[in-house]
């Protein structure tokens, strides 16, 4: 593991790159975690674009968790079909009428407690705990470890965000004043730069550091 990077150095240079390259969308302008996690569920696999029109169609109809709580599944249904995964509807509601049933409508700030709310595991409970609370909590989806494990050159295979070195990478990459900016910023240069496929590293800002450019730099030169 390459351990001479300053974080500091990278997230300012993420931060950065994030400010001048933020995709502008409705869920990444609150700090509700009821709308944060809404958006979550919609978000996976799925693309952004889709989401977009579904997701403020569903917060006009369903603004806050009581009123989810209360809704009709047949209704929520009618809002969600267009994603293509009918699950979520029933996802949204039971969410929704746990937080209302065990805390009244008050959402937990704790990893732990998220994740009793059903459909919240790691990656959505990070989201809201940095987003929402501003806490240092690392985030990691399959795009932010494809990222650290390229960048610290640590040739991991196989479900590489549940790997170890990973995480400890990224709480520390996560402790930064404002994470939930942090996080925008490295999942919006993952889907333009630092892509699954043909990454572009003549545009990448931290190409200099990043191993995984070096070590081709090198092969390419040999």
């Amino acid at each position: 593991m390459m351990k001479s990077v300053d974080a500091g150095e990278i997230q300012r240079q993420l931060q950065e790159w994030g400010a001048e390259h933020f995709r502008d969308y409705l869920w990444r302008h609150t700090r509700d975690p009821y709308r944060v996690m809404i958006a979550e569920f919609m978000l996976h696999r799925t693309r952004a674009d889709q989401v977009v029109p579904v997701y403020t169609e569903f917060i006009l109809h369903y603004p806050d968790v009581f009123s989810l709580a209360q809704a009709n599944i047949s209704d929520v249904r009618l809002v969600t079909e267009h994603l293509g995964l009918h699950w979520r509807s029933a996802h949204f509601i039971e969410a929704a009428r746990y937080i209302v049933r065990e805390s009244g409508g008050k959402f937990p700030e704790t990893e732990n407690g998220l994740r009793e709310i059903p459909g919240v595991g790691e990656y959505v409970a990070g989201a809201i705990l940095t987003i929402c609370y501003g806490k240092s909590h690392p985030v990691i989806d399959s795009n932010i470890a494809r990222f650290i494990n390229r960048f610290y050159g640590l040739h991991l295979t196989g479900e590489i965000r549940r790997k170890r070195d990973v995480r400890t990478i990224a709480e520390d990459l996560f402790s930064v004043e404002d994470p939930g900016r942090l996080l925008f910023a490295i999942l919006d240069f993952t889907a333009a730069i630092c892509r699954a496929q043909v990454p572009l590293h003549q545009e990448c800002p931290l190409k200099e550091m990043c191993r995984y450019y070096l070590e081709g730099v090198q092969v390419r030169e040999d």
